[in-house]
């Protein structure tokens, strides 16, 4: 019987940039933007906070961009601080590089497994899904999904009887699937 697992954020991860003020490296973003247009261009950032001494930063979204060019949508989104678009631009891949920002997302996921009553079966065949671009160990998922300790979840896949097409060890921000031998 196959398992449907899905690793689905909780809250928008911490962004991990230098504070110009404290020296912190961790910085909450609430999905607060602020634009700036300049005659026929616009700019629009990112407001993210400190999360030591509160200091703003600003991740840039568009710099120096035709007013035209920017779908309406986007820049009502962007009025609007919508916690979504927020979202979606940090795992732009384009964003963080531009911005020399990287993600933190401990405590930032949960995952969903559907329930224990997959636990008492001889084989188990899961499919895992991620909702956003979240890096995870897939030991650490299997261990938790499946009520084991890693160094369990390690063993058993020593031993061949945790089966996947990907390799478990580092981290994965892509779907995969894995079948456990009890």
């Amino acid at each position: 019987m196959l398992e449907n697992w899905v690793v689905m954020p909780t809250c928008l991860p911490l962004v991990r940039r230098r504070c110009h003020t404290c020296a912190s490296e961790r910085f909450l973003a609430d999905g607060k933007f602020r634009v700036n247009a300049h005659h026929k261009l616009i700019d629009a950032w990112l407001l993210v906070l400190c999360a030591s001494c509160g200091e703003t930063a600003k991740l840039t979204v568009l710099e120096r961009v035709n007013v035209r060019s920017v779908r309406p949508e986007l820049l009502e989104r962007m009025h609007g601080n919508d916690p979504a678009l927020a979202a979606e631009l940090l795992q732009d891949p384009v964003l963080r590089r531009r911005n020399r920002v990287a993600l933190d997302w401990d405590g930032a996921w949960r995952l969903d497994t559907g329930g224990t009553d997959h636990l008492d079966h001889e084989v188990i065949d899961v499919s895992v899904r991620f909702a956003a671009r979240i890096p995870v160990r897939p030991v650490r998922l299997i261990a938790e999904g499946c009520g084991l300790s890693r160094a369990e979840v390690e063993r058993l896949i020593t031993d061949g009887k945790l089966i996947s097409a990907v390799r478990l060890g580092g981290k994965l921000s892509g779907d995969f699937a894995f079948l456990l031998k009890r």
